[in-house]
């Protein structure tokens, strides 16, 4: 790891990986044994959001005091994936979720809970990450039409894998042990109640995770996940445990990520007369002489359209935190230096 060299040479550091996170405490794995770590003063002094502390699945540098139980969080390593979202709230900032994650299972129960709208925003997220998206529909025990919810998730989610499975009857789990050999991470990401940690339990092949009976009424599960964890596997892999989001508020986006999602109205859209169609009332829109004819149906034109303008207001109004932050940083730049004058 070529960030890792400006430590190389010096014996007090190596490496960890983060398993969970207390606010701003954080629970690590490293040769020495798990450890709980706090991050320097520098590294707190210098961050300008929440990216820039380390999240569960980053690997860290670290000096350990194993004698402790503790060590210092001197830097993160770089993230070749993040799961990101907008904290929730009217603040406009970021909120890593599974960071260094080869594989995000978008898990939704084919019960209650089906919904391809909300699908179509978790696709779109998994995508920008860069981990590969795998779609993981619980509880088919409960389901009696599983084939034509199959039908539905293959119409918005192209080329994804997908997976029915009942982790009560122990059905299907074998289509995952690929996803959780040796060395691959895996987040679970998903609504409250949609079985995530009862799954988790079953791949591990004991109860680690903390689940509650169905609710009646509604075939949901009770919530019992509210915090993430690098859970390890006995195949040799790292599972991430997240807690259920009542709503995914997307973070950043760009036009392939969107495009991966809604490949079928990108391809349409290349055969409109304009080729900057806004798809409204321009003459030789191909999008909507597909709304007309009915191959494209409405409510996933109006989750495209929502989307897009999700990312633009969130584009907008990033570039502006973006500048306040960069205005703040100088701002200690020349406090600190001004500071160094008096000293002189």
């Amino acid at each position: 790891m070529e960030h890792f060299a400006p430590y190389a040479s010096n014996a007090e550091f190596t490496v960890a990986r983060v398993a969970l996170e207390h606010k701003h405490l954080y629970r690590v794995y490293s040769e020495h044994g798990d450890l709980l770590a706090s991050v320097t003063g520098k590294m707190r002094h210098e961050a300008l959001g929440r990216e820039a502390y380390p999240a569960v699945g980053d690997w860290v540098v670290i000096s350990a005091r194993p004698e402790e139980g503790k060590a210092t969080v001197h830097g993160i390593l770089p993230r070749f994936s993040k799961f990101s979202r907008k904290v929730a709230g009217n603040t406009t900032e970021e909120q890593i979720v599974a960071a260094n994650v080869n594989t995000v299972f978008l898990v939704m129960a084919l019960n209650n809970d089906f919904n391809i709208r909300r699908l179509e925003r978790y696709l779109v997220a998994a995508w920008e990450s860069g981990a590969n998206p795998v779609v993981i529909l619980t509880k088919s025990d409960l389901c009696d039409d599983i084939e034509d919810k199959i039908s539905d998730v293959e119409s918005v989610a192209f080329g994804v894998p997908i997976h029915a499975i009942s982790s009560e009857l122990n059905q299907g789990l074998e289509q995952l042990q690929p996803y959780i050999g040796e060395g691959k991470t895996v987040a679970l990401i998903g609504s409250s109640g949609v079985g995530k940690s009862t799954l988790v339990n079953r791949l591990c092949g004991e109860d680690r995770m903390m689940t509650k009976e169905v609710r009646e009424g509604d075939d949901r599960g009770k919530h019992t996940t509210t915090y993430r964890e690098l859970i390890r596997m006995p195949q040799g892999g790292l599972l991430i445990d997240t807690p259920g989001m009542r709503e995914l508020q997307l973070w950043e986006a760009d036009e392939s990520s969107l495009s991966g999602s809604f490949a079928d109205i990108d391809e349409l859209a290349s055969a409109c007369f304009y080729r900057d169609c806004k798809h409204h009332n321009e003459p030789g829109c191909a999008v909507q002489r597909a709304l007309e004819s009915g191959t494209l149906e409405q409510a996933r034109f109006q989750s495209y359209l929502k989307l897009q303008k999700e990312l633009a207001y969130l584009e907008r109004k990033s570039d502006v935190r973006a500048a306040a932050a960069q205005r703040d940083k100088w701002k200690q730049i020349t406090k600190s230096m001004r500071g160094t004058t008096k000293k002189k």
